[in-house]
């Protein structure tokens, strides 16, 4: 449960969502945002240590 929250959090700290955003997402719609979100966050990495 935690983890639920966390999320949230760096949702709406750091990507700008609204907490009545992610509450209205359908839960696969919610993870098919994180997954998306997780690779351009990996892609950015991999670019920044190639620099």
């Amino acid at each position: 449960m935690i983890s639920y929250y966390k999320t949230n959090f760096a949702l709406m700290q750091y990507h700008k969502y609204s907490l009545t955003e992610l509450d209205n997402m359908i839960p696969w719609e919610r993870e098919a945002y994180l997954t998306l979100l997780h690779q351009y966050l990996e892609k950015v990495k991999e670019e920044q240590k190639q620099q």
